[in-house]
């Protein structure tokens, strides 16, 4: 780095002086030069003013390199970026969610499934169509239990992932050398949590689906329930002998 001279008017002075020695100890020239003290001070500061005007202006140099250096630090980028892993765990939690068995996250699919076999038990439905719907609905359940442990089997595989993340961005931003690297340090670390929250979210939607898939069967249990019951003590038509041959002669 460059250091600054600075130069007093007695530092120029003695200068003068020691250029001035060698001609004024000489006996012949020593006659013929006339001193003059006024003209001699002028000159001292006009020097001096020179040189602090030299000063001013390295120091003014110094300052801006200074400048620049920080403002480069500023505009550095992070080194570090952990977007990409925090995208893949994001795609594991949406493909685990997009395998939903039987009733997916669709309402068009929901709908009809709940117009058709968690429907109303009707009196024209046949005893094999209740007892269909029903080996159905326990099959939705069980697939939607089992949809919900492998979302939070998900979520849990990425916790390991989302340590080693965090880790490193904090730090990163602790190292960070300029406002531009610790601004990129606290973005990601708010991308990070923004994951955890999807991940968070994930699960508590697949255990809301399969919670709710087992109350729609319970409900719809109960109405078959009541229909099977219905039929069982309706009185039927009674016994009617028929003819039936036993052998053939």
């Amino acid at each position: 780095m460059i250091r600054p001279c600075h130069l007093t008017a007695a530092s120029a002075i003695a200068l003068l002086l020691a250029v001035a020695a060698p001609a004024l100890s000489t006996p012949g020239l020593a006659q013929s030069i006339v001193f003059d003290p006024d003209n001699y001070a002028q000159n001292v500061v006009i020097a001096a003013r020179e040189l602090q005007q030299i000063n001013n202006q390295i120091t003014s140099l110094q300052n801006q390199a200074q400048m620049l250096i920080n403002q480069a630090r500023n505009l550095a980028t992070l080194p570090y970026s952990s977007l990409q892993q925090l995208q893949s765990s994001i795609v594991r939690t949406q493909q685990l969610l997009a395998q939903a068995q039987n009733i997916a996250f669709n309402v068009q699919q929901i709908d009809h499934a709940f117009q058709t076999t968690y429907g109303g038990a009707g009196a024209s439905q046949p005893s094999q169509t209740l007892v269909a719907n029903a080996q159905v609905r326990w099959q939705n359940s069980v697939a939607a239990l089992q949809d919900s442990l492998r979302v939070q089997a998900g979520v849990v595989g990425n916790l390991d992932t989302n340590r080693t993340q965090m880790s490193a961005l904090v730090t990163s931003s602790q190292a960070a050398t300029g406002g531009l690297q610790a601004t990129q340090a606290g973005n990601q670390l708010l991308a990070l949590e923004v994951q955890q929250l999807a991940d968070l979210t994930a699960a508590v939607v697949a255990e809301g689906r399969a919670q709710s898939l087992l109350a729609a069967q319970q409900a719809a249990a109960q109405d078959q329930g009541r229909e099977q019951l219905r039929r069982f003590l309706t009185p039927g038509a009674g016994y009617e002998p028929t003819t039936v041959t036993m052998f053939h002669p």
